[in-house]
């Protein structure tokens, strides 16, 4: 193995992979720096665990909503044997496989810069030094953040990690926090027969459309989950095989085990930022190319620039990021106008995500608050999704809303929030509308296949035409 390259990546999950890769297509040298398991945390500790773990509840669910259906049981130890599956029982040998064949190196071990275009690595053997002739990226990713509630750190509490790899389906299971990782690691356990309590200082799903937190506040309910909102996290203790938490005004809620669900940081503490001038432990911050102003060798892709931290996201990002790298090797023309190809424009006001709850909650681009925040005249759009043929041959009483939020001026989509059983695949088509910015008057063309949930976009738009008439 060289000890230069044209571009060294510390961070060997999904994001590195693919700024490696893209780099190495394009005929760069590259090699990956990790010190866990090639393929990060997504690959083991959060997206495909964490789906595995909701998809057999979640099939059950659909099946017992239509008349006709009747028995069905959920199997917990099996349910976890499959994750374990998709994590390849925490190996990643398929993953190095992977980066062999895709001609990237591999140096395993804790890197950190060190100077100009270069990167010190502490390995098991002592440390290493590698150079770029190019470009260094950094993507390391995030690490949860365990708030300061007196006597949580040392209740030992589950983050994601824990909550993703357990072995065993605690009896009862007490969450604190209110995002994306709270309602969906409640709606899993739940579904494996925890005794789940939720607790959020506020509503939930902060930064989505109110009523998506709200209907998936009732559908967790519906669940079983103890739901607590707008309820502060005051203090916890271990006690033997327990954890007591107090809560608002003091009550004490008792479980086995205690989730701490209160987002994430950038895992920017310990490489070497300040070698660059920047600081540690904070989000890096670059421009649309993901280069770090200032360090024209330097880019941060990913959780660690904060920007829309999301698996899919960073994954645009480094698409990006490595096409640019390498044209910018050959002094090429960077294509860096809004939507070129070697920016990250989506992450502006076109990022598309899923929250795998009870109900699902599909979302792109703006709410209703952000766009008029950011200055647009809006006009908003909300139907009952029940109400479409497609979700009535979906599930027996099918319950859900969708919901445009338009442009008046331009007549384009800023966002589309989905809320109902299995919205997550009609993501897409929204997606397209307000990533293409196409015209209202365009988007009447686009017909739904009749009976299906796409419907809605028929009955979203009709509604836009009564209430613009």
């Amino acid at each position: 193995m060289s000890d230069e390259y044209d571009l060294i990546v510390l961070g060997g999950g999904p994001v590195g992979e693919n700024v490696a890769d893209r780099a190495v297509q394009s005929g760069l040298t590259a090699v990956i720096v990790e010190s866990e398991l090639v393929g990060g945390e997504c690959s083991y500790w959060a997206c495909m665990p964490s789906k595995a773990l909701l998809r057999p509840a979640q099939a059950l669910r659909a099946a017992q909503h239509v008349k006709g259906v009747t028995g069905g049981e959920l199997l917990p130890a099996d349910v976890l044997a499959r994750r374990d599956s998709f994590t390849s029982h925490w190996s990643d040998g398929g993953q190095v496989d992977w980066l062999r064949g895709a001609g990237i190196d591999l140096v395993r071990g804790h890197g950190r810069l060190s100077g100009d275009r270069e990167v010190t690595v502490t390995t098991d053997d002592g440390e290493r030094m590698l150079r770029a002739r190019q470009a260094v990226a950094i993507a390391t990713g995030s690490d949860a953040v365990i708030p300061g509630i007196p006597g949580l750190a040392d209740a030992a509490p589950w983050t994601s990690r824990e909550a993703t790899s357990a072995e065993h389906v605690p009896e009862s299971l007490a969450i604190i926090g209110g995002g994306v990782v709270g309602v969906e690691m409640a709606t899993a356990y739940a579904g494996l027969g925890s005794a789940v309590t939720l607790i959020s200082r506020s509503g939930l799903l902060g930064g989505m459309e109110p009523f998506a937190g709200e209907r998936v506040a009732d559908g967790l309910r519906g669940l079983g989950v103890d739901v607590r909102l707008n309820t502060p996290t005051t203090a916890v203790r271990r006690d033997g095989e327990q954890v007591v938490l107090t809560v608002g005004d003091g009550e004490r809620i008792t479980a086995s085990e205690v989730l701490v669900a209160t987002g994430r940081r950038p895992r920017s503490g310990d490489i070497g930022l300040d070698t660059v001038g920047l600081e540690p432990g904070k989000p890096i911050e670059v421009d649309d190319t993901l280069r770090v102003p200032g360090v024209d060798w330097l880019y941060a892709v990913g959780d660690v620039n904060d920007r829309a931290p999301l698996t899919h996201q960073g994954k645009y990002q480094a698409r990006a990021a490595g096409d640019v790298i390498a044209a910018r090797s050959r002094d090429e023309v960077i294509a860096d106008q809004p939507w070129g190809r070697h920016v990250a424009t989506a992450d502006h006001a076109a990022v598309p995500q899923v929250v795998f709850s009870e109900p699902e909650v599909a979302s792109v681009g703006l709410t209703a608050d952000a766009a008029r925040a950011a200055g647009h005249e809006v006009e908003v759009v909300d139907h009952d999704l029940g109400a479409v043929a497609g979700a009535s041959l979906h599930a027996d009483g099918y319950a859900g809303r969708a919901r445009m939020v338009v442009d008046a001026e331009r007549e384009v989509l800023l966002g589309v929030t989905f809320v109902g059983a299995d919205v997550a695949e009609m993501l897409q088509a929204a997606t397209i509308a307000v990533v293409g910015e196409v015209p209202i008057s365009r988007l009447w063309h686009a017909v739904p296949a009749y009976p299906t949930m796409s419907e809605i976009w028929l009955r979203l738009l009709e509604r836009y035409g009564r209430q613009s008439a």
